[in-house]
């Protein structure tokens, strides 16, 4: 609508123009009449709806000034008041996203009918008539649309739409599934455990719903900036229409004190600023967070796959009379069933030692106990330290020194077999990157939060050098987290999987990390192409190029016209020509704006002291 605003006063000006001296007539005013009232006429009613809300923005006296203009006659000065209210604000929206709605992505995705196993037929039904006990059916591809546990069949699901881990988790019967789950080849016959509005993703979509109802609307800088602009420039009005008793004055004042270096230049630098994050690998999504990120004074970060690498390797085996390798063949047939990143490590390293895995059968996850699996007529449990403390287990008395990292107990037949430790080491850049926050970037807390155990929690954030640590987080528990930081300072969140979608929507700022899943790049603010912290840091960078250099486009504009305001207030200006003159002003503005995507260099401060610090990690 703004584009079509401007491009109207573009051509109703340029009109009146050559109406009025070239054809010399009397109707050249028209085209003005025309503008003004039909192409002002939304725009004012815009801005009175916020004034109604007390909303008082930098483009009040733009509005302001299309009512003057046309209750005093001057409709030059009107429509080209109209022209750069719906040009900045048309710049603007072009900056600004366009708000796809995340909650319609994510319903979009789920299955509206389900297959229900009557005997031996298969009746659809819609997903919403499942009860708790239903047998459902699977097919090859389909998207599992309750939570529930495996009775028949042999395949495969990819989860990483909620856990964050892109690989396939093996299914057999006894195992769970989790709406929202992706199947493999095999189609899979599952128990309904709950109903569909009760299941994990029914879930993740309301906790979302409810932080994107609740996330507050931020303020942008033109409109900060314009708070005290606006009625300083209405006072200089009055009182120059009231000292003189000439009510052109007043329309001579509020022209020239149009805030364009806010309406326009800002908007310009938001561009520039877009398309330098652009060549960094850092796409924009919503152009306000380049204006709040260099605010945030608490960063909350994801721990898989952004202060790590994501990939924890098995490093140590320590047997008892077992066989090292018989160990890992057993173990890792049965982790070729769990979600768990350490499951990968294990199958890893199999695959490494040339091991073929066997099937496994009866594999559940008894709370507390860790993973039970029948393989090759015994039974394997894949368990932790404090889980046979807790059961007094004699296994407890055989087991190693406790060392720092990341471990797992192995019985087999409920006999100590052996302590598998792993090592996720983090990217080297994350502990110089942490050390940094603060004396370069303002940061006063940095939190690591997880749905990970804390052990390996504890282990990172050792390695990194963070103290304030949350783990064993599910997606809910991680929006509370962001919003007890909300309370005390701005809070930018940063994390990966479609399980930190909601605390994404709930910071202040959101950065995903990386773009493997695209509900995670619908619910941040910005999203990491390349993702590493140096890519972050970045992100840090160009927002404080883009409020140093708009805060400057701002200053030099207002500064100018302010100087512009007192030459009308003492009848020095007439309207026109304080609009002309304002329209200079707004080059100059533009001009220094578009500094922004010019003539960058290097924008990280720490990548320096990576090869100097990485050490710190052995």
């Amino acid at each position: 609508m703004n584009v079509v605003i401007a491009i109207a006063a573009v051509i109703a000006i340029v009109t009146h123009l050559v109406l009025r001296f070239v054809v010399i007539t009397d109707a050249a005013t028209i085209p003005l009449y025309v503008i003004v009232l039909v192409g002002g006429a939304p725009l004012v009613w815009s801005l009175l709806k916020d004034v109604a809300k007390l909303q008082f923005g930098a483009d009040l006296l733009a509005g302001i000034s299309i009512v003057t203009a046309a209750l005093l006659d001057e409709w030059l000065a009107g429509a080209i008041v109209v022209l750069m209210l719906s040009g900045g604000e048309a710049l603007e929206s072009y900056a600004v996203r366009r708000a796809g709605s995340l909650l319609d992505a994510l319903a979009r995705r789920m299955p509206s009918v389900a297959h229900r196993r009557d005997g031996e037929e298969i009746v659809d039904i819609a997903v919403d008539e499942v009860a708790v006990g239903d047998e459902l059916v699977v097919l090859p591809h389909e998207i599992c649309p309750v939570d529930g546990i495996v009775v028949a069949g042999h395949g495969a699901m990819d989860e990483s739409y909620l856990t964050g881990e892109p690989y396939q988790v093996r299914k057999t019967p006894g195992v769970q599934v989790l709406s929202g789950a992706i199947n493999g080849e095999a189609a899979l016959t599952v128990r309904a455990e709950k109903l569909a509005r009760d299941s994990r993703y029914a879930r993740i979509m309301e906790v979302m719903e409810d932080a994107q109802q609740r996330r507050p609307a931020m303020r942008k800088l033109a409109d900060r900036l314009g708070a005290w602009y606006t009625p300083f420039a209405v006072t200089i009005g009055v009182i120059a229409a009231v000292a003189s008793g000439d009510p052109i004055r007043f329309l001579a004042v509020m022209v020239i004190a149009t805030p364009c270096p806010l309406l326009i230049a800002i908007p310009v630098a938001l561009l520039g600023a877009i398309s330098l994050a652009a060549r960094r690998g850092i796409i924009i999504r919503d152009p306000r967070v380049l204006e709040q990120v260099d605010k945030c004074r608490v960063l909350v970060l994801d721990k898989t796959g952004t202060l790590t690498l994501g990939r924890p390797a098995l490093t140590t085996v320590h047997t008892s009379d077992l066989d090292g390798d018989d160990v890992i063949r057993l173990t890792a047939s049965a982790e070729a069933y769990s979600k768990h990143p350490l499951a990968r490590a294990v199958i890893a390293e199999a695959e490494k030692r040339g091991l073929t895995p066997a099937p496994a059968s009866a594999v559940r996850e008894p709370p507390g106990q860790g993973l039970v699996a029948e393989v090759d007529d015994r039974t394997v449990r894949i368990t932790s330290r404090s889980a046979l403390a807790r059961e007094d287990h004699p296994a407890v008395a055989l087991l190693p020194d406790v060392e720092a990292g990341l471990e797992c107990v192995v019985l087999v037949d409920d006999v100590y077999g052996a302590t598998l430790r792993f090592r996720d080491e983090p990217r080297e850049e994350s502990r110089p990157f942490v050390a940094h926050l603060g004396p370069h970037h303002r940061f006063e807390r940095v939190l690591l939060v997880s749905g990970d155990r804390r052990a390996e929690v504890e282990y990172l954030a050792d390695l990194v050098g963070i103290d304030e640590i949350w783990a064993e987080q599910s997606p809910e528990d991680k929006v509370k987290i962001v919003e007890e930081q909300l309370r005390f300072a701005p809070t930018l969140f940063v994390g990966d999987g479609v399980n930190d979608a909601p605390a994404l929507m709930t910071a202040t700022v959101g950065v995903a990390f990386g773009q493997a899943h695209d509900i995670t790049a619908e619910a941040a603010g910005a999203v990491l192409m390349n993702p590493t912290l140096v890519a972050l840091d970045e992100l840090f960078h160009i927002a404080k190029r883009l409020r140093r250099i708009a805060l400057q486009s701002a200053g030099i504009g207002m500064t100018l016209s302010v100087g512009g305001m007192a030459f009308a207030a003492f009848g020095m200006l007439t309207p026109v020509a304080g609009a002309i003159l304002q329209e200079g002003i707004d080059l100059i503005a533009v001009l220094n704006a578009l500094r922004v995507s010019v003539g960058v260099g290097e924008l990280s401060d720490f990548d320096a002291v990576v090869q100097d610090e990485h050490s710190g990690y052995t």
